[in-house]
């Protein structure tokens, strides 16, 4: 009897596995009608359940379906029987959902579908591009089809250029500026860098030094900058702001999120996006401004306020602190604002007068010398030599006449090596033997309408009524060629003294100076003579400077005795005869230098602005033009008498 009953609980307990198990399959059917029988497999593999799915045991099967309707790979019970048909009836339910949500989402569709036919086509391809965009993502063919254009630009690559080959790697590359990089590298390198402005014509290294010396600085255990201290440069002619703030790449700004544009997660949330200027991606090492004297005067308080705090501060009236949906990195630059110790190294052509005197008192001045025919020839020399060359040095001495920048001389060099590839290769077909004559040099000069940079050449045989002396532009000092000449009047005491108008009225002042002097030193009257006193080439003398020449050229022409033309004067004069200081003393030497002249005399209040340097040629201090006169001609006190 016992053994009757046992068999009928395990008949019912199988019938019970057979009809438990049945719903299982009939569950499955569905889960396969819903998501398509391909798609249900994937589904398996990823949630870990395609193996429990052929399994024969109820509860894998049973475990495997849970996987699949609650989408959690974790799932792993242990059914007890009474608890299988509440099982069952759970997962019933929550498929009886799917199947009545994507029943629902069907019918929406067909109603989106209909509804679109209605609407212009224009905006139907919106929509459908808008679907494809969320559902391919971001690129299209269209778009794949670009950066693969992109791709194949990218292996393309014409040889380097002379001057990405010529730019220095080091500092001692560096040609013709040893006492300014040394005093860059002082300033740079020490436990307290100095914010810096560099003065000097184009082309003579300033940004590629500003560069190197910051690598410099990093290797020194002393210096504030570490290994990963960046350069930051930027051109000051060139960086546009707007003074409402909507935009700032030196400061920074903040793109409200209605007008500007902020990122859509933060545009929709009303929240404003800060961006950071250069000033913070400078942190921590050097932002090179060139052409400084370019940038908006506004802009600059603005970057002195930057100099001062090493900090940027963020305003907007969209942002509320108190918003939970503000990331804090938003929060953090409002509060604090974004960090900005970085050191300033500015460059510009300008004339230190033309800067701001708030930037320039905040800065150390580093001035930058102009290269001299040698410092050419040596760039020219050493060009030719890397690129593999065959150049004739005479042609290094010819570049040297035409240019006084850098750049301007490696592109001509490389422009003669054009020249003559193309003519030699006219009659060979390999490259051997090639060499670059003066006469390709010479057709490149032409073509570019390119003269001498200095026609005024000093001479060993002396003229009368003619002296050199020495005026400065920008950076550069040049020979001014004064002369004159002198004639008795007509009626004596009625002598008419005439001038270039375009000279300008300061170096017409120091004619009536000389005429003073020249009345003390021969006890005559200027008066008595028909002067005429001449600057050759027109050129405009800014300044007193000329004054000494001026006398010189006067009292020559009216005694007749010549003056050395390998010599230059420069110096104001006072109706009492002294010699007055000038600037510019270093420009004008490198002036007189270029031109072949062999000694300059200069005040000798000057001479301390020249101490310690060797500028190749006799320089020699004066203070009256007593000590000149007996230096250039005989006693005129004596002569007189």
């Amino acid at each position: 009897m016992f053994g009757k009953s046992k068999n009928k609980s395990l008949d019912r307990l199988g019938a019970d596995r057979r009809s438990i198990n049945h719903k299982i399959s009939v569950l499955f059917e569905l889960l396969s009608e819903l998501h398509g029988s391909e798609q249900l497999v994937l589904k398996a593999g990823k949630l870990d359940a395609l193996q429990l799915m052929d399994s024969g045991q109820v509860t894998e099967r049973l475990t495997a379906l849970e996987r699949l309707v609650y989408e959690d790979p974790t799932i792993d019970q242990d059914y007890a029987e009474a608890d299988l048909d509440e099982v069952i009836k759970e997962l019933e339910d929550n498929i009886a959902h799917m199947i009545a949500k994507h029943t629902v989402e069907r019918e929406l569709e067909a109603k989106v579908a209909e509804l679109m036919q209605q609407r212009h086509q224009e905006y139907l391809q919106e929509i459908q591009a808008e679907v494809l965009k969320q559902e391919l993502g971001a690129d299209n063919a269209q778009t794949l089809k670009k950066y693969a254009q992109l791709e194949m630009l990218e292996q393309k690559q014409l040889a380097a250029s002379a001057l990405d080959l010529m730019r220095p790697a080091k500092l001692s590359q560096i040609v013709g500026q040893r006492s300014a990089l040394n005093a860059l590298v002082t300033k740079l390198s020490s436990p307290f860098p100095q914010h810096i402005i560099i003065y000097g014509p184009p082309g003579v290294g300033k940004t590629t030094a500003a560069r190197l010396a910051l690598d410099y600085a990093k290797t020194r255990p002393y210096t504030p900058f570490a290994e990963d201290g960046p350069f930051v440069e930027v051109d000051g002619s060139t960086l546009r702001w707007d003074p409402r703030e909507i935009t700032n790449p030196l400061l920074g700004s903040v793109h409200d999120p209605i007008y500007q544009g902020a990122r859509r997660d933060l545009a929709d949330g009303a929240i404003p996006e800060p961006k950071l200027g250069l000033v913070t991606k400078a942190h921590g090492g050097v932002l090179f401004i060139d052409e400084i004297g370019e940038l908006d005067p506004l802009l600059q308080n603005k970057l002195l306020k930057v100099l001062e705090d090493k900090r940027v501060t963020f305003e907007s009236a969209y942002f509320d602190p108190d918003d939970p949906r503000v990331p804090k990195w938003i929060k953090k630059l409002f509060a604090e604002g974004a960090p900005a110790d970085f050191i300033l190294i500015g460059a510009t052509t300008k004339d230190p007068c033309e800067i701001n005197p708030a930037l320039r008192s905040r800065c150390a001045e580093i001035f930058f010398d102009p290269l001299s025919d040698k410092d050419i020839e040596l760039i020219v020399g050493s060009t030719a030599e890397r690129l593999g060359i065959n150049l004739d040095p005479k042609l290094c001495s010819l570049i040297a006449e035409y240019t006084i920048e850098g750049r301007q001389a490696v592109r001509l060099l490389a422009d003669a090596y054009s020249a003559a590839l193309f003519r030699h290769c006219e009659k060979n077909a390999d490259q051997t033997d090639l060499k670059i004559t003066k006469a390709d040099l010479l057709s490149v000069i032409q073509a570019a309408r390119l003269t001498p940079t200095n026609y005024t050449k000093a001479s060993k045989k002396p003229e009368i009524g003619q002296v050199f002396g020495l005026g400065v532009l920008g950076f550069l000092g040049s020979v001014i060629e004064i002369e004159a000449s002198a004639f008795p009047a007509a009626q004596k005491g009625k002598g008419v003294v005439r001038f270039n108008d375009t000279a300008g009225s300061m170096a017409k002042d120091s004619v009536f100076n000389a005429a003073s002097v020249f009345r003390i030193l021969t006890g005559e009257e200027l008066s008595d003579y028909d002067i005429h006193v001449n600057v050759v080439g027109g050129g405009n003398i800014d300044g007193p400077s000329a004054g000494v020449a001026v006398l010189l050229a006067i009292y020559s022409a009216v005694k007749q005795v010549p003056v050395p033309q390998d010599i230059a004067i420069t110096g104001e004069i006072s109706i009492r005869g002294k010699i007055k200081p000038v600037g510019g003393i270093p420009e004008k030497i490198y002036g007189a230098k270029r031109a072949g002249i062999r000694r300059v005399y200069i005040p000798k209040a000057n001479l301390d602005n020249i101490a310690n340097r060797d500028y190749g040629l006799d320089i020699i201090g004066v203070s009256h033009v007593n000590e000149l006169m007996v230096q250039m001609f005989l006693d005129p006190r004596r002569e007189a008498r």
